[in-house]
């Protein structure tokens, strides 16, 4: 089933005051499928660059995970699709990892800032900037 996946710089946005929270907000309220390693990538900016305590990280994930029921783990499939797709698109490993979540997942948009907008990884998965201008 297509869908969209969503790149932790996303659910990132969603949680500031930046100028594209109102678009990152409105992705994650739309749903979509993420990953373990986006959720601890999240994670790990919320705490390092946004501030968050320990309280405010849990209710943040808490709400994620609602919006964003399906999270796929990351396991020794997500990795070896990682090296191969690293090798291939010449990308570092954990986009490389993101990206081969998005592919197990059917996903035909990837909605990330950090990847190579308009890329098409393997004929099914579209990278797109969503915070890009028209």
């Amino acid at each position: 089933m297509p869908g969209a996946f969503l790149d932790s710089n996303v659910l990132v946005y969603a949680f500031t005051a930046d100028a594209r929270a109102e678009r990152a907000k409105t992705l994650v309220a739309d749903g979509g499928t993420i990953s373990v390693q986006v959720l601890n990538e999240f994670a790990n900016v919320a705490r390092r660059k946004l501030g968050m305590d320990w309280r405010e990280l849990r209710e943040a994930v808490a709400t994620i995970r609602v919006l964003c029921p399906v999270i796929l783990p990351v396991d020794v499939d997500i990795h070896d699709e990682a090296l191969r797709l690293a090798e291939r698109y010449r990308i570092g490993i954990y986009d490389g990892a993101v990206i081969a979540a998005a592919l197990k997942a059917r996903c035909d948009t990837l909605w990330s800032e950090d990847l190579q907008h308009g890329l098409v990884i393997d004929r099914q998965t579209r990278i797109v900037d969503p915070f890009r201008p028209a």
